[in-house]
């Protein structure tokens, strides 16, 4: 096979973008200079931590007691348990790269790290008959834990905006075939949380001299065919590859490819077929020296689901008490606002769990004639699918417009939760009109309850497309968890802050 002709050294100025090439400079070295200062960065918050932590709980347990001769031991452990926290950190591969950056493998280290390091000093108290004060550790640990897992989400975020303006990107080279490459630099063009730049492709023989007949989603540059992989990603200064599925590049050439990249410490990402399945549901099972991928179903029943019921209910019953004078206050003004004819609570049918409708609650934020002018506003729909949203939609009253924007509106669907119809997070409540227009992979969200916030509002809410907010629904069925569904509440009181999409 002949070897297509390669396109000359790239840089992409921000990495990811369609910005014309430019000059090549060393960049393997910039990325490792930059993780290795981003886990610096991570050892010092995490001594920080461990320091603030120690000497608050001296000075809470033992107040102005603390330089006592009987409190010596404590204060040589408050001395060390920084460095003994740092310890634990690392011995949990908590700085690996491999678990920095994205998805929340990292935090669970940390945690687990704070467990680890409690039940080895309890041990240690115990051989050596020292007299651990468990008011000292039952203020330390937790205090260690949630702020260490804080300050490193912190840094993450700082490292995600990072990301967002094209800086610091790892130069990506995808391998596959055309079609493939294209919806892959789609996707990672689309958003930059995960830190991938795509800065040129390597496509099979036939396909790389076609030249402009791909018709699907467009392109970056063709650096070559698959031949030409290592040689692609010195020209292009990269410094990962990722490997669509593709039949010609699998078992013994994947191998070889690997071995071509280890020599420049260049990553190797091979990219699973499957589709918004999270790393906690799959297990390698080696088979015969065959890597096996194992996929678990989703928990859409049993014990986790019990409590995640129990959960929505408690917390929602208790919401509703701290609400309910702001919930008096927003129903009073609603009734006082121009255009108020009509009642305070807008009820409406929704399809529930397994198709059942149930009557969803809301504040009335829109005239009372506007399903009755609906009609006239269609050709102005500002969303793709099924869903109808513009954002000046004169239906919506004044207030209302304020109510939206900061989602108080949809306080009433506490009620809903309550009476478990709804859960506290989930897939967006649909119509039954957009229900009857699902395809059969749509109907997948209607498995479990459709949810007061979800992936949907926490990622833009009205400002996704309609094939971007359906595949978030999919995505949480899929791989719901309760450590999810926490993570899902906390962002959401900063999207509703932002109030971004909200209209």
């Amino acid at each position: 096979m002949n070897s297509v002709e390669l396109a000359p050294p790239i840089e992409t100025a921000p990495v990811g973008t369609d910005a014309t090439p430019q000059s090549v400079e060393p960049l393997r070295p910039r990325r490792r200079a930059w993780r290795s200062r981003y886990v610096g960065t991570l050892c010092a918050v995490d001594l920080t931590v461990g320091l603030v932590s120690a000497f608050v709980a001296l000075g809470l347990r033992f107040g102005s007691q603390t330089t006592e001769p009987y409190n010596r031991g404590h204060l040589w452990l408050t001395i060390a348990l920084p460095f003994a926290w740092l310890a634990a950190l690392t011995l949990n591969r908590a700085y690996e790269t491999r678990y920095l950056f994205v998805g929340n493998d990292e935090y669970a280290r940390v945690v687990r790290s704070g467990l680890a390091l409690l039940t080895t000093l309890a041990v240690v108290a115990l051989a050596f008959d020292f007299r651990l004060a468990r008011g000292y550790m039952i203020i330390a640990m937790p205090m260690m834990i949630v702020i260490g897992v804080g300050m490193r989400y912190l840094v993450r975020q700082r490292l995600h905006r990072s990301w967002a303006c094209g800086d610091r990107l790892h130069r990506v080279i995808l391998v596959g075939h055309a079609h493939a490459v294209g919806e892959m630099t789609r996707r990672l063009r689309r958003e930059r949380y995960h830190g991938l730049g795509v800065v040129g492709a390597c496509l099979p023989y036939q396909e790389a001299a076609a030249g402009t007949w791909h018709t699907g989603p467009p392109l970056p540059p063709v650096l070559g065919t698959f031949e030409d992989v290592a040689t692609a990603v010195s020209h292009a200064g990269a410094d990962t590859v990722v490997v669509l599925s593709c039949p010609e590049i699998a078992g013994a050439t994947l191998r070889r490819l690997g071995w071509q990249l280890e020599r420049d410490d260049v990553d190797l990402i091979v990219a699973s077929t499957l589709v918004d399945v999270a790393g906690d549901r799959t297990t390698i099972r080696p088979v015969d020296g065959l890597p096996m991928l194992h996929v678990e179903h989703p928990r859409l029943k049993g014990g986790r689901r019990f409590v995640k019921a129990v959960f929505d209910r408690v917390s929602a019953l208790l919401l509703l008490l701290l609400a309910s004078p702001l919930m008096l206050v927003i129903a009073l003004l609603v009734r006082l606002a121009p255009g108020a004819r009509g009642p305070v609570i807008f009820r409406q049918e929704r399809v529930g769990r397994n198709g059942r409708l149930f009557v969803i609650y809301k504040f009335r934020t829109m005239y009372t004639d506007a399903e009755e002018r609906l009609a006239q506003l269609l050709h102005r729909n500002e969303h793709d699918g099924e869903l109808f949203k513009i954002r000046d939609d004169p239906r919506v009253t004044r207030f209302g417009h304020r109510l939206r924007r900061f989602s108080l509106d949809e306080l009433p669907q506490l009620v809903n939760v309550v009476k478990g119809d709804m859960s506290l997070v989930g897939p967006r409540p649909p119509l039954a009109r957009e229900v009857a227009n699902y395809p059969p992979d749509m109907r997948r969200r209607l498995v479990v309850k459709p949810g007061l916030t979800g992936l949907w509002q926490v990622s833009g809410r009205s400002d996704l497309s309609w094939e971007e907010s359906i595949r978030l629904d999919l995505s949480y069925v899929e791989n719901w968890s309760l450590t999810m569904d926490l993570t899902i509440l906390l962002r959401t009181v900063g999207a509703v802050v932002r109030s971004s999409g909200a209209y």
